[in-house]
Parts: C-alpha cells; sequence; structure tokens
C-alpha cells in the first residue's frame, strides 16, 4: 500500500501523492486508460484535502484486479454531501478559485473515473473518500 500524509493549503505539493500513484502504475506496467482513471481519482481526492481540509492521509491499494483510492482528512467535513455532489457546486474560496483549483468538479470527476465510489462526512470531524478503480473496467 502506498501511503501519502497531505498538508492543508500545501498548493506547492499538490500532486505529488497523485504522481507518485501514477509512475508505480505505470512501472508495475497496469493498463493506460487505468493509470489514467486512477491518477484523476488520486488526483481530486488530494487536491480536496490540500483546499478543504487542515490535513489528511491518500492511500492507493494496488492488485492486478483493481485499485483502491482513499483519502482522509481532518477538516470541517461536508454540511451538504448531495449539494457537494453536483457538478461545479464549490465552497472552496474566492482566492482558491483564482489559483485554478476549486471548480466543484472534484466529486464529478471521482464518479466518472471510478468504478464504485464511497463518501462519508462528519461536520467538524472530516471526510473519507473510498474509491474503486477495476482493472476489467479500464
Amino acid at each position: 500500500m502506498l501511503e501519502f500524509e497531505v498538508r492543508g493549503l500545501d498548493f506547492a505539493a499538490v500532486g505529488e501523492a497523485s504522481g507518485t500513484i501514477k509512475r508505480t502504475l505505470q512501472q508495475v506496467g497496469m493498463d493506460a486508460s487505468l493509470v489514467r482513471r486512477v491518477a484523476v481519482c488520486a488526483f481530486e481526492v488530494e487536491t480536496n484535502i490540500v483546499i478543504h481540509a487542515h490535513r489528511g492521509v491518500v492511500r492507493a491499494r494496488i492488485s492486478p484486479r483493481q485499485v483502491v483510492v482513499e483519502g482522509e482528512d481532518e477538516g470541517p467535513g461536508i454540511p451538504d454531501l448531495e449539494a457537494a455532489m453536483r457538478e461545479g457546486f464549490s465552497t472552496a474560496p474566492a482566492y482558491i478559485r483564482e489559483m485554478g483549483f476549486g471548480a466543484g468538479m472534484g466529486f464529478s470527476n471521482m464518479r466518472r473515473c471510478a468504478d464504485h465510489m464511497e463518501v462519508s462526512t462528519q461536520v467538524g470531524k472530516g471526510t473519507r473518500v473510498r474509491l474503486v478503480i477495476e482493472a476489467s473496467g479500464s
């Protein structure tokens, strides 16, 4: 399993975890379509932690059948998960959107690229995202 600590508002490091996951999948010879889907999921999970949380962890479990990407954060949680799932919905502050982040596409991109998606959240505690990307679905 690969595991990465992610710090909130550390935009200089955003993409490091997802980039390492992508390179690892390429090195073990995973299909390019699967690699792309996993990389998108991992990047969106990582970016959500950077934008919204104090800190978090991104994990990837790789097997020949599937890749499981998980993100778990210590942050504000999501008050309205149904709204957050809508494409274009964002609670990111203006200064983050001005940097090119927080467009409200994170959950939409995850849902599009993953075969299975689970999100659990508790206001004031944090959010956990679990994404399963099947090798046969690539």
